[in-house]
């Protein structure tokens, strides 16, 4: 399996007042950072309008950010100005062209410690942990590897899944010292996640498999990221492939 390039986009609604918290800029300072500045319109709206109206004030506040991130040590930082009417869509369109291994769903993050990584299952784990270990290489953050188990008579097999978790992202070079697992029994894995989360400061999802690629992202990425105070990272599947039917609005 090729190494990942670690690099992740990070959308960013300057117009709306959004930013992007200096703890989460410290701990992305290892990795290539994509900034997108984005605003998502009504469907009366048209981008051309707002992009003639609006757009050199988002380049103004993005140049502005990317001098933040090389100021933090980030020496690979790139931005890109869209107005879209789906921006859900877009920003998983603009990781694809511009290969971001990963998508950060701002929240605010005063504090940045403890990070909870919800392990849905075996399928990129791999990836996944090699992609945590470039993020994590630079900094002292606890994690916790968190799965939601549908009865008791699976949390053995479970158990051995998180343990195999640990085992790669030791791999990667993170002490397991730093390193912690949690297993729960749960009939809403959504809901035991964002439990879990409330005791940490960011919430890593990965995808797992192709034929959920847009309910993972489009919908429990978006409920995870409206139902925490914490930034969400959504670290996508390998197999992801450019859509030809998802382009600007």
């Amino acid at each position: 399996m090729p190494a990942p390039d670690n690099s992740v986009l990070v959308p960013i609604d300057v117009l709306g007042g959004e930013s992007v918290p200096r703890t989460v800029i410290d701990v992305l300072a290892s990795v290539p950072v994509v900034l997108l500045g984005y605003r998502e319109l009504p469907e009366q709206t048209g981008t051309d309008q707002a992009r003639d109206q609006y757009g050199s004030r988002v380049r103004a506040e993005l140049d502005e950010l990317h001098t933040v991130f090389e100021d933090a040590g980030c020496l690979d930082v790139s931005s890109r100005v869209v107005f879209t009417h789906d921006r859900l869509k877009t920003f998983e369109r603009v990781a694809v062209e511009t290969d971001c291994d990963a998508i950060l769903l701002l929240n605010p993050a005063p504090v940045l410690e403890r990070v909870l990584v919800a392990v849905r299952g075996d399928v990129n784990l791999e990836y996944i942990a090699r992609f945590l270990g470039a993020v994590l290489a630079d900094t002292d953050l606890e994690v916790t590897l968190f799965h939601v188990a549908p009865d008791e008579d699976e949390r053995n097999r479970r158990t051995e899944l998180l343990g195999a978790a640990v085992d790669e992202l030791v791999a990667t070079g993170v002490d397991r010292d730093r390193i912690d697992t949690s297993i729960v029994v749960d009939g809403s894995p959504t809901q035991a996640i964002l439990e879990a989360a409330a005791d940490h400061d960011l919430l890593v999802v990965g995808e797992s498999r192709p034929s959920l690629r847009r309910y993972i992202f489009r919908d429990r990425a978006k409920k995870l990221a409206r139902g925490t105070v914490d930034p969400v990272l959504v670290i996508r599947g390998e197999y992801l492939e450019d859509d030809a039917d998802a382009t600007d609005s």
